[in-house]
């Protein structure tokens, strides 16, 4: 059985702790691959000002240089807001052979008791928590916890950091960085 991991978010935009989050998921739990599954729309957060077209550029562009990863537009193609039960049923259905690792920061794994039919949820994958600064690995939850280096990196700090004029080159891809700096996007509108 094919092993994969998942790594879902509105990704805006993707930045070096996301990759690193998934290589070392990846590489400590042997998983096949990771998919990246940037949302169309998160429930648990207000609407992503960047168009999901563009986010979906900018995570293919931070992922291109490993092959254990890949994006899957899923949630970008459906539309309205993502729920991971919706989206799990239906990559089920297409890839049944795979067992799912769905990868989450300490601040979902404390949030968990708040999602859509999380208890038909933790029948269809396996959760894994990594340690976020400021959070406990803390749920009632089945949860696989993987211990990694804490980066204290956030999609949020980069965009408000862009906004400022402060450099984010070495907190996100040349590739994203490029993509940031052509579309003008996070900059004082």
């Amino acid at each position: 059985m094919k092993k994969v991991g998942i790594l879902g978010g509105t990704f805006d935009p993707p930045h070096l702790g996301h990759l690193f989050i998934a290589q070392e998921v990846q590489y400590k739990l042997e998983l096949d691959e990771v998919w990246f599954i940037p949302a169309y729309e998160a429930p648990h957060k207000r609407k992503s000002r960047t168009d999901a077209v563009l986010r979906l550029e900018m995570v293919e562009a931070a992922i291109a240089e490993n092959p254990y990863f890949r994006m899957e537009s899923i949630e970008v193609d459906r539309l309205g807001k993502s729920y991971t039960f919706d989206t799990m049923e239906l990559l089920q259905e297409m890839h049944p052979d795979t067992a799912f690792h769905f990868i989450i920061g300490a601040d979902l794994v404390e949030s968990l008791h708040t999602w859509h039919r999380i208890d038909d949820l933790v029948d269809k994958l396996t959760f894994v928590g990594v340690g976020r600064p400021g959070y406990e690995l803390m749920t009632t939850y089945p949860v696989t916890y993987v211990d990694i280096p804490e980066l204290e990196i956030s999609s949020s700090m980069i965009r408000e950091r862009v906004k400022q004029g402060a450099p984010v080159h070495y907190l996100v891809s040349g590739a994203v960085f490029d993509i940031i700096k052509e579309q003008k996007l996070y900059a004082e509108r």
